[in-house]
C-alpha cells in the first residue's frame, strides 16, 4: 500500500513538472517572438508624440476637439513596446465593435466624445453588477490608473458596452485591460 502511494505521488509530481515545463516553454517562445516592425514603428511615433495628459483641462477639451483629432500617447508612465504589441494584438478581438478604439494610445476624439456622455448614465441593477465586476477585476481596478480623461472615456465606453451591447463584467474588464493607456509594462 505504501509503495502504491509513493508511486502515485511520484507520478503526480512528474506530471506537474511536465505541465510547468510546458507553460514555461510556451511563455519563453511567446516572449521571444519578434515584434512586427510596423508595430515597433507605430510605437516609436506614439511614444514620442503624445498629446494627452491627466489634467481636468484636457478632459474638458475633448468635447471641443475636431472629431478626427487624434488623442495620442500614454497619460501616466512611458509606453512599453512589449505591452503595446500585446495590447494591439489583443484588441483585434474587438475590431468589429466600432465604439472600441483599436489602439489605446491613438484614439479618435470623436470616439472619446461619443463615450463621455455614457459615463453619467444610470445602469440597471444587473448592468451595474457587470460594471462593478469589471471594476473589481480589471488590472487597474477601473478603466485607468487615475481619474483622468481615460477614466471617464473608458468608463463611459464600458457603460455603453454593457447597456447597448450586452457586454458582461469579464468582457469589460478584458477591454479595459487591453485598452490600458497609462503606459508601463
Amino acid at each position: 500500500m505504501g509503495y502504491i502511494r509513493a508511486a502515485s505521488s511520484l507520478a503526480v509530481s512528474i506530471l506537474l513538472l511536465v505541465a510547468l515545463g510546458i507553460v514555461w516553454f510556451t511563455d519563453l517562445v511567446r516572449a521571444a517572438a519578434p515584434i512586427d516592425p510596423a508595430i515597433a514603428k507605430r510605437f516609436e511615433y506614439l511614444s514620442t508624440n503624445g498629446n494627452s495628459n491627466c489634467s481636468r483641462e484636457f478632459l474638458e477639451s475633448i468635447p471641443k476637439m475636431a472629431t478626427m483629432t487624434r488623442i495620442r500617447g500614454s497619460c501616466c508612465s512611458p509606453m512599453d513596446l512589449d505591452r503595446y504589441a500585446k495590447q494591439t494584438e489583443g484588441m483585434k478581438k474587438y475590431r468589429d465593435v466600432a465604439a472600441i478604439p483599436a489602439d489605446p494610445y491613438d484614439i479618435e476624439a470623436g470616439l472619446a466624445q461619443q463615450a463621455l456622455p455614457y459615463y453619467d448614465i444610470a445602469l440597471s441593477p444587473a448592468e451595474q453588477k457587470a460594471y462593478d465586476y469589471a471594476m473589481a477585476h480589471s488590472d487597474e481596478h477601473g478603466p485607468c490608473c487615475c481619474r483622468c480623461w481615460r477614466w471617464r472615456v473608458y468608463g463611459g465606453l464600458a457603460k455603453y458596452l454593457i447597456h447597448q451591447r450586452g457586454f458582461t463584467g469579464p468582457q469589460v474588464a478584458e477591454v479595459w485591460n487591453l485598452s490600458d493607456g497609462c503606459g508601463g509594462a
